[in-house]
């Protein structure tokens, strides 16, 4: 009798009882598989696009305002830097008295007519001169102390004194007028 050779036997498959066929997916669910990935690709995109819009008018919004106060505030600079002048100006036209304002007068009206020309100029651009009176009341918006003394017959906070005139572009302070105040406490 012949044995059988193990080495065969195990070389051979085995025929399975339970074979499950490849099932060929269904061509509706599939359909809808499909569909269901494309709306969540669709709302993705949209949200997207949604977001970029937003972020256009925002830039938009933004380049818009900066042009607003570039044009309102970008001679802040050259106003600031001519404040000076203007100060130098006012000063030599409170020095003159009423001898040199008849020995020189044309160098005076001179003076008074370029003061006059750039302070047109300044009002042009936007820039306001902040004049406080004595008497008024301390603002510290506006003014700036340099200093305080008791003064007999006024309130404490009431300016005394106005060294410099100061100036505003449009909102913005360019310099504080600088004041001496009271400090004569209520009595």
């Amino acid at each position: 009798m012949a044995e059988a050779n193990p080495k065969v036997e195990a070389a051979q498959p085995e025929p399975q009882a339970n074979q499950t066929e490849t099932v060929a997916p269904d061509p509706l669910e599939e359909l809808e598989r499909q569909l269901a990935d494309t709306l969540a690709e669709r709302e993705e995109m949209r949200d997207r696009m949604m977001r970029a819009l937003a972020e256009a008018e925002n830039s938009r919004k933004r380049a818009e305002k900066d042009r607003r106060d570039a044009q309102m505030y970008g001679g802040a600079r050259i106003a600031r830097d001519l404040l000076p002048v203007y100060d130098n100006l006012a000063r030599a036209l409170n020095a003159a008295n009423d001898e040199t304002r008849a020995a020189a007068a044309g160098l005076v009206e001179g003076v008074e007519l370029t003061l006059r020309e750039l302070t047109n100029v300044l009002t042009r651009h936007g820039v306001e001169r902040i004049c406080p009176e004595v008497g008024e009341i301390f603002d510290p918006h506006r003014h700036q102390a340099m200093f305080e003394a008791p003064v007999p017959e006024t309130r404490a906070g009431q300016i005394i004194q106005v060294m410099t005139e100061g100036f505003m572009l449009h909102d913005q302070l360019l310099r504080p007028a600088q004041v001496g105040v009271s400090s004569t406490p209520a009595g």
